[in-house]
This record gives structure tokens, sequence and C-alpha cells, in this order.
């Protein structure tokens, strides 16, 4: 029986990194094939209203034209942001220009934010100063974000007008109190980490965090960028994320890092382009589930077809093991007997069923969080795929979970 379980509260929330060790213990069962509860929880995943504000980089060394698709996608998915870099080459500013009043006008009716990385070079080659930058507002920019060499006075003159996205890494709080004393509108002004191409200069994550408890300390929203994975940006293709932790992490693992354990307020994908498995990720967890990719171990279709259906992991979240709550309190997969079958080693991301030996266990489906020898009374079905092991220590007491078997 397909059911979908209740979120409860406290499903999404802060954890360790996905290497340390899991710290609770675990309660009695409950009855196996009690009927689904009627309640609802009052306290959601923060998957709605308080979902943090995502979004996408779209470069102009392709045409608008082409990468339109791909926005509009974007947005029905819940990105609602979008960054572009404005280092226009001198000769051929004109065509910039024009891609850019494109990309405006599809992130102004699509209600878009849209944010150019801007050079004063570059400003000048749309026919702007500083002092009526506020005019490309008119083109659909919601703000632009300036770097080294904007005087004080300029930056808190823009945050009268429009949104500023000031250079993260490099801001100090001398700097922000002369801005504020020029009268900088904080309001409007946000604090962006720049990407880092070159594998071996992502930020440390120390660093990273004081910077941000600084920012945040002065009232400033902070946005970092996750790689993408589907197409990488040249010339480097070794993915644009701001963490250098995050270099070779999916996208939504490197999402999840930011958002529970670095409290980031906005996240952008730094690469062109998400993979539908990738976008899927995002999409599920926004309706409060966490998709999770599996490679199975068995032929048998049908018990495929059952372990697809939505489950939870108990509210008395165990050590070593996410435990379905469905499997055997709703009899997810049945009342036959379970023979023993595959009883092997257990590497984490194991998928298993307790198998009949285990008496009145049999039936319960986990996924483990850790490595486990082998016990002929768990049969092991499949695993999660290896990019997607990171996920699993987010999966708290109550979360919701899919498996999808590749």
């Amino acid at each position: 029986m397909k059911r979908r379980a209740p979120t409860p509260a406290g499903c999404s929330g802060k954890v360790e990194t996905p290497q340390a060790p899991e710290r609770r213990g675990g309660s009695p069962d409950a009855p196996r094939g009690a009927e689904c509860p009627k309640w609802k929880s009052t306290t959601l995943l923060k998957a709605k209203g308080a979902f943090l504000m995502l979004g996408i980089s779209v470069y102009l060394s392709q045409p608008v034209a082409a990468q339109e698709p791909y926005i509009r996608k974007m947005k029905e998915h819940g990105f609602d942001s979008i960054f572009t870099s404005l280092h226009i080459p001198e000769d051929n500013p004109a065509r910039y220009r024009d891609e850019l009043k494109a990309l405006g006008k599809i992130a102004k009716e699509l209600d878009m934010e849209l944010v150019p990385d801007i050079s004063p070079n570059s400003l000048k080659h749309l026919g702007c100063t500083w002092e009526n930058a506020d005019s490309l507002l008119n083109w659909g920019l919601s703000g632009l974000r300036v770097d080294y060499g904007v005087e004080p006075e300029i930056i808190a003159l823009l945050s009268q007008k429009m949104k500023v996205a000031l250079n993260a890494s490099t801001l100090t709080r001398e700097e922000i109190t002369a801005l504020k004393k020029c009268g900088l509108n904080t309001s409007s002004v946000e604090a962006w980490h720049n990407f880092y191409p070159r594998p071996e200069t992502g930020l440390d994550r120390e660093s990273f965090r004081e910077k941000n408890r600084l920012l945040k300390e002065e009232g400033i929203t902070v946005m970092a960028f996750v790689p993408g994975d589907e197409t990488r940006r040249g010339p480097l293709f070794e993915g644009l994320p701001t963490l250098e932790d995050h270099r070779h992490f999916s996208p939504f693992t490197a999402y999840l890092d930011l958002k529970e354990n670095e409290e980031i307020d906005k996240i952008l994908i730094g690469d062109p382009e998400l993979s539908e498995g990738a976008l899927r990720q995002f999409s599920s967890y926004r309706d409060e589930t966490f998709y999770l990719r599996a490679r199975s171990f068995t032929s048998d279709q049908h018990l495929l077809e059952t372990l697809s259906a939505t489950q939870s992991n108990r509210q008395d979240r165990a050590r070593d093991v996410i435990r379905s709550m469905e499997s055997r309190m709703y009899a997810l997969i049945g009342t036959k007997s379970v023979p023993p079958l595959n009883t092997v080693e257990r590497p984490t991301g194991s998928i298993t069923i307790d198998n009949e030996r285990y008496g009145r266990y049999q039936g319960e489906v986990q996924i483990t969080k850790k490595d486990l020898t082998a016990d002929d009374k768990v049969n092991v079905v499949g695993r999660v795929i290896e990019e997607d092991l990171p996920l699993l220590p987010f999966i708290k007491g109550g979360c919701r979970f899919m498996l999808r078997w590749v």
C-alpha cells in the first residue's frame, strides 16, 4: 500500500557534516499493521514560505534565446534569481548590450531577480555611469554586483535606488561602517561570495563562517554559489562552487550543506545548467521529500516498485540506519513471508529488508548510515548511489524520502 506520510515537526534542521557521527538512539516499535494516522503536522519542512531564494547563472557568451527554455523551466521549479557576468569584451559591446536587454525582458516577465556582475568599463559600454546606473532597472535588472574601485558614496547612492551586491569575501566591518556613514540602505544590500573555477582555490569553511558571522551581525543578506552538474562552464569545467569542499559535491548536497550547516540566505548555481536528476532533488525537497537515487541488487520489479513509494524515517531516529515507518506500521512490503536472500555486508547507503529470521521485524525497510556487517536476518536489495550518500545524515526523524532506481 502506498501512503504519503505527514511531515512531522523538525524535519529540517542543522546537521553535522556528512562524515560526522550520528548521535541518537531508538525506542520501541509501532505495532505492525497499524492504520495510517489522520493527524497532520503544523510545522513543515522549510520548503515553502520559509524556503530561501534559489537562483541560476546565465552567461551571455551564449545567445539568451537559446537559454530561454532552461530559464523558464528553472522558474517553474522555484528558482527566482538570475546572475550574469558583464565583463564585456571591447570588440563587441553592442551584442552584449542586446543580450542583456533580452535577458532582462525575460526576467521581468517571469518576475525573476536579475543581478549582473559589472565592471566600470562594462558599465560604460552600456552607456551608463554609476550616477545613473539605476536606469538599467528599465531593462529588467534588479540591481548590480559591484566590486573593487567603487567609492563608498557611490555604493551608498546606488543602494537608495536599487539592489547592490558587494563582494562578501573582501568586505570588512570598517568598510561597512564607512558605507553606513555615507547613507547605505542595508535593506537593499547583499553580500555575494565569488565562485572559484580553479580546483584548490575555493574558500576554506572556517574563514567562510567567520566572514558570514560578521555580515549577519551587520544585518546583511549572504549569498554563495554551488556547482552545477549538467553543463559546466569552461575553460576548466571543474565546477563553480564558493567552498572548495563542494567542488565534487552534487548541487543538491552542496545546497543542503549551505542551507542547514552554514545558514546561507541565498544560493545560486554557478554553472550554466543542472541535470534533470539534480533538478528533481530540488523539486522533491520543496515538496518536503528527499529524493534518493539508488541501484538495485534484485530483479524483482514488484519489490522495486513497492520500495519506490514515499516513505518516512521514524520519529525516533536510529543511530545507524534510516528506518521506514511505513514498511512495518503500514505493511508496505505486505504480509507474505520474506525469505533470506543476499544477506551480505551492508556498506553505507545499503537498502535492506529484514527477512523472516527477524521475527516481528520481518519486512522492515532500512537504509544504512554507516558500514554494517552481514546479518543472515537482513536482505540487501540495493544501495544509494555514491553521489547521494552525503544526503543521508540530513534525513532526520520524521523526514520523508523516496527511492528512484537508476
